[in-house]
């Protein structure tokens, strides 16, 4: 409004800067009789003032991760707007503590200040943590700044990353224990059950069990579902004593993770003999290695004797080669110096010429006896005896 007597304007209402940034007056000035005008036109300009704090576009934001993500993953984005203008509409974003701690904001979640882009910046486990929940803080650039606040909530996705493990019967035993079965057992009968947790959730933790492999497949069956062991048809009298099973535990995963439960059950007729079964089954196992060892032992053996034999037989041939090949002189023109003559030594009735054999490249010598060397007498030296 304007007072007309000393044209003063003066407001009757709030400007609102946001509703309009200027507004343009007319003022008419009117004299006396006969009248005359004037007019003239005013601009006012508006200035804003930091009076709007940001506000976000969802009272709750929540996100999703998969386990086992790769770091600095982007998983969405939170915005707010603010109704100023300039650097009053200005917002930059930032983490605070989900609840008013001194604690510092969850070191796994980042926001970028400039647009309010939400990343995880390390590997997140589901079997640790859940899900995880932020308060994400909007400041204006006002002076003084107005701020706004907003919960983030991230949700961990389950990945299929445990294999099932069994808990009944354990499989840290050796060797494992043995179920007990009556002979007269029926089909149907419950032998054992096999226990089993799978650290994922939902459908990554429904268990399914399968008979893997057994002594006699046709005499046990396991339920899919519950993990019993029966028996799907009566004992006879042709069935092991020791049967030995082992049941497959599947989960239902993408791609699915199993393990396995070994186990054996003893077939009695009268349950106060169970300790031969145990007996029978250590010594059975201690026999199997001493049959190994003693199979590689007579192995051994037997090549090192075939080995001797035939150096042996090997050395023998060629000492007979080299004898065959060997140098022999006969006769007492041959002999020479080689020739013993014992009737010159006086020791003997008779001269005796022996026959000497010298191997190529031995030392060694053998001797033969001759028949004797008798001597011709001549007419002179009868007479000289005579």
């Amino acid at each position: 409004m304007i007072n007309p007597e000393s044209g003063e304007i003066k407001l009757t209402n709030p400007l609102d800067f946001e509703m309009a940034e200027n507004h343009e007056l007319s003022v008419r000035a009117t004299d006396g009789s006969p009248p005359l005008t004037t007019t003239q036109t005013f601009t006012v300009e508006i200035s804003d003032i930091n009076e709007n704090a940001p506000v976000f576009n969802q009272s709750l934001y929540t996100m999703y991760v998969h386990e086992n993500n790769v770091p600095t993953v982007f998983v969405g984005a939170v915005r707010a707007v603010d109704a100023d203008v300039g650097p009053n509409a200005k917002v930059t974003y930032f983490l605070a503590p989900a609840q008013p701690t001194e604690q510092p904001p969850c070191s796994c979640i980042s926001v970028n200040s400039e647009n309010g882009h939400v990343f995880v910046l390390r590997p997140l486990d589901y079997e640790q943590v859940r899900q995880i929940e932020v308060l994400v803080i909007a400041s204006d650039g006002g002076s003084p700044p107005l701020r706004s606040n907003v919960t983030v909530r991230l949700v961990v996705v389950d990945e299929n990353d445990n294999a099932p493990k069994v808990l009944y019967p354990a499989q840290d035993s050796t060797p494992p224990s043995s179920e007990l079965v009556p002979v007269s057992a029926e089909a149907g009968y419950l032998i054992t059950k096999v226990v089993a947790v799978d650290a994922d959730s939902g459908q990554n933790s429904w268990l399914s069990y399968h008979l893997l492999r057994a002594t006699d497949p046709g005499l046990f069956v396991v339920g899919a579902q519950s993990g019993e062991v029966r028996l799907k048809r009566p004992v006879t009298e042709r069935d092991a004593v020791k049967q030995k099973l082992v049941v497959l535990v599947r989960d239902n995963g993408r791609p699915p993770l199993s393990a396995t439960a070994a186990l054996s059950a003893l077939l009695l007729s009268d349950f106060s003999d169970v300790h031969l079964p145990h007996s029978n089954l250590a010594m059975e196992d201690e026999s199997n290695s001493l049959t190994t060892y003693l199979i590689l032992s007579l192995t051994f053996v037997s090549l090192l004797f075939l080995a001797s034999l035939t150096a042996f037989i090997t050395h023998k041939t060629c000492k007979r080669k080299e004898l065959k090949d060997g140098q022999v002189f006969y006769g007492a023109g041959n002999l020479q110096s080689d020739l013993a003559d014992a009737a010159t030594a006086g020791t003997l009735p008779h001269g005796y010429c022996y026959e000497i054999s010298l191997t190529t490249g031995s030392g060694n010598s053998e001797f033969k006896f001759l028949k004797p060397i008798l001597p011709i007498s001549t007419g002179r030296d009868f007479l000289s005896h005579h």
